[in-house]
């Protein structure tokens, strides 16, 4: 039983690992961190192995809580660099008016992200998103709609400043 578990472990491992640290990659901006997650989202899976019904989508919504904990951290070091008043030794003006999306996503309420994340960044259809955030289909469609209206917003306030 034991080989049998370790064996369908190790091929999920092969199967997924690459397409996961792959998409923690687009959204940390950093090979090492996107790695650290991707594999801790594995070290999770398998401390719950035999109670997760759904392997694939369990990584994915470790993940993109990881990836969000990882955000967080570096939004808390930012405002502290920023309170010790050498944030414009550490980071180029250029940056700030840079309407980076992937900042955006970063900025949406977590009941907007989410299905952002797993929809567009993960490749997940509309009916597995719903099925992994336990909502129903026409509420994730509403989600994704509202995410989207909302970056196109900040986009377009982001433009207008530049011009």
């Amino acid at each position: 039983m034991k080989r049998s578990r370790e064996k369908a472990a190790a091929e999920l491992f092969a199967a997924l690992y690459p397409r996961l640290a792959g998409w923690c990659r687009r959204l940390v901006d950093d090979d090492g961190t996107a790695h650290e997650i991707a594999s801790e989202a594995f070290t999770r899976l398998w401390a719950r192995w035999t109670t997760v019904a759904e392997p694939r989508g369990f990584l994915y919504v470790t993940a993109a809580n990881l990836v969000r904990d990882h955000w967080r951290k570096l939004e808390r070091e930012r405002r502290a660099v920023h309170r010790a008043g050498i944030e414009a030794a550490v980071r180029p003006p250029a940056e700030q008016a840079d309407p980076s999306v992937r900042l955006l996503v970063q900025a949406l309420p977590e009941r907007l992200r989410t299905p952002i994340l797993l929809h567009y960044y993960a490749d997940m259809p509309i009916r597995e998103v719903a099925v992994l955030t336990g909502r129903k289909e026409g509420t994730v469609k509403a989600d994704l709609h509202a995410a989207r209206e909302l970056l196109r917003a900040h986009l377009r306030r982001s433009l207008d400043h530049t011009l």
